[in-house]
């Protein structure tokens, strides 16, 4: 399944573009809505697509996706549901990455977690609080599976610390585009994010997706010219927010069409 990652990555150089990646939160506002979006981001032209599973103690998740997940955990949506609906639908999308904390996973079981994502046809993983040296047993049990897990890098991460996620990481290197947690209110220091890229550049060959923060088109073009990838959740979130069904399907393709093109720019 990583090698669907690798793949998707590839192409996008190919076409001379950033890979767009969008977040979507499982079961906000219910599963079927999420279903009809996942199928709308696909045919939208979606690179890869990260799946969020909700979380009563999200750490790196801004007021959007916070809510998101807590509309999710209301109507019943956890780690097994999620799964289920990407295994329903990873056939005819792009990369299905899910996006989960690691207690949700502990509790279902490390191999199982696994086991049953590789069976769904989900592509990797990303779980963004466990530090690299608690890494190692949830790494190698996706790996053996097949499935990739992206490492995060901070703006404050040190050097030699970067070399060492960028090193654990499969599928690509996540790079947190600014300090705090996710959301659509503040832009990132590009300046600084070029500085953070280029040092990365030296230390890795594997993908660079950046995320957090990043909202409009322009945010997205001007990412595009420096990273492999661009992941866009929170602004998407609030896009689709309040609706369900077609018409939520409707407000995603029309909010992602300008960012898909910003990075193809």
């Amino acid at each position: 399944m990583s090698r669907r990652v690798d793949a998707a990555f590839a192409r996008a150089k190919r076409a001379r573009r950033a890979a767009f990646i969008p977040y979507l939160m499982a079961g906000d506002p219910d599963l079927a809505t999420t279903e009809m979006l996942l199928d709308a981001l696909s045919g939208a032209g979606a690179d890869l697509i990260e799946l969020g599973v909700p979380y009563g103690d999200p750490l790196a998740d801004g007021p959007s996706i916070a809510s998101a997940g807590t509309r999710a955990l209301a109507g019943g949506t956890r780690l097994r549901d999620a799964l289920a609906l990407a295994g329903r639908c990873a056939a005819r999308c792009p990369p299905l990455l899910i996006f989960t904390y690691f207690n949700p996973v502990d509790r279902f079981g490390i191999r199982a977690f696994a086991r049953e994502a590789a069976v769904a046809g989900v592509a990797g993983a990303i779980v963004p609080d466990v530090a690299l040296e608690e890494s190692e047993e949830l790494r190698d049990t996706l790996r053996a599976e097949g499935l990739a897990m992206p490492l995060l890098v901070a703006p404050s991460t040190p050097r030699e610390r970067a070399a060492r996620i960028a090193a654990a990481s499969s599928g690509f290197v996540y790079v947190v585009s600014r300090l705090g947690v996710t959301g659509a209110a503040a832009a990132p220091r590009f300046e600084a994010l070029s500085v953070q890229l280029a040092m990365l550049r030296e230390l890795t060959q594997a993908p660079l997706a950046v995320g957090f923060g990043l909202h409009r088109a322009e945010d997205v073009q001007r990412v595009a010219t420096m990273a492999d990838g661009v992941v866009v959740g929170s602004a998407l979130v609030d896009a689709y927010a309040g609706s369900r069904g077609a018409e939520a399907a409707r407000r995603v393709t029309e909010f992602v069409a300008p960012l898909i093109a910003a990075a193809s720019a």
